[in-house]
């Protein structure tokens, strides 16, 4: 079965205000001449499918009219989003690598991490599929196919959300990637690029939906394996995270401005906005922050379940 869309909570009254996730003093009411706060810049390091999909505009402009200020959306893959705002060089970060944020926010570096949206993963390939894994359910036998056949594959090569995501699923078949041949690629790129790359060599690779549907008219590449979305295994999901840079190791962040941000993207106006993004027709992300059974302790690592942190 298909994972059916997230049902919002009903909004009270014709207007969604901006939720400020636990600031207060950059809120503003209706007033047409904004909040006090003016002329700054959010750095936001972030993935490359939010980026190339156009969703960061579809964001950003209500928020940045709202409160005067500049989004600089810095486009990386996620170990080097979260390595830039370990340098202190970012506000905020938007991530798809659960292992890798709760990581971040274990060494002290993030704070107030938030869920905000999943689209899946899906393996893509030429259209003559030479592995012959289309319509296969089981996505450690169709890694396993493509690695006995030594049909090509790109990889991400840089350490991303999806360069993870890839890894994992290499490892739950068994199989070590250091021991591959030639057919293995490293590409080393963004999602895009990979993409373009894999079509041009008519190779497999993993992607994120929400770039592939992006770029689907442009390159000659089909889903052979499909994610949870279109009811594919629950190990291609791909959710995604927001988490505030602490102010108390880089005091030099701007805290407050990447908690309005954190309250808007989280809000019904931002999940709205993501809900209903779509490219030719076709929803890229569902939104996850608000809905029937929230989860409130989601910024919480995993690993720190029934230790001190419950109390």
């Amino acid at each position: 079965m298909t994972i059916q869309r997230r049902q919002f909570i009903a909004a009270i009254g014709s207007g969604a205000a901006v939720g400020v996730a636990g600031c207060s003093a950059l809120g503003g009411d209706d007033d047409d001449s904004g909040p006090e706060i003016s002329r700054e810049t959010l750095t936001l390091t972030t993935t490359t499918s939010t980026y190339d999909t156009g969703l960061l505009d579809e964001l950003n402009a209500p928020f940045e009219d709202r409160y005067g200020v500049t989004v600089d959306a810095v486009a990386q893959g996620t170990g080097a989003a979260l390595e830039t705002a370990r340098s202190g060089d970012s506000d905020v970060v938007m991530v798809h690598a659960r292992s890798l944020e709760d990581e971040f926010m274990t060494e002290g570096y993030g704070v107030n991490r938030r869920d905000i949206m999943f689209n899946d993963f899906v393996i893509v390939g030429p259209p003559n599929d030479p592995a012959g894994i289309s319509g296969e359910e089981d996505v450690e036998e169709a890694l396993t196919t493509i690695a006995e056949t030594e049909s090509e594959f790109v990889s991400r090569g840089d350490e991303s959300g999806t360069h993870t995501k890839e890894f994992e699923l290499w490892e739950m078949a068994g199989l070590n990637v250091e021991e591959f041949g030639d057919w293995y690629v490293d590409g080393g790129d963004g999602m895009g690029a990979i993409l373009n790359q894999s079509s041009m060599q008519e190779a497999y690779t993993l992607a994120d939906r929400g770039t592939y549907l992006d770029m689907r008219s442009e390159i000659d590449l089909e889903i052979h394996v499909q994610g949870p979305v279109e009811g594919g295994p629950e190990s291609l999901m791909n959710p995604y995270g927001i988490v505030a840079v602490n102010p108390a190791v880089h005091d030099n962040v701007e805290y407050d401005l990447a908690m309005a941000y954190i309250g808007y993207i989280t809000s019904l106006e931002g999940q709205e906005i993501i809900e209903e993004y779509t490219v030719e027709d076709e929803q890229l992300f569902f939104p996850e922050a608000i809905s029937e059974e929230p989860n409130f302790r989601q910024y919480v690592p995993a690993e720190w379940s029934g230790s001190d942190a419950d109390e």
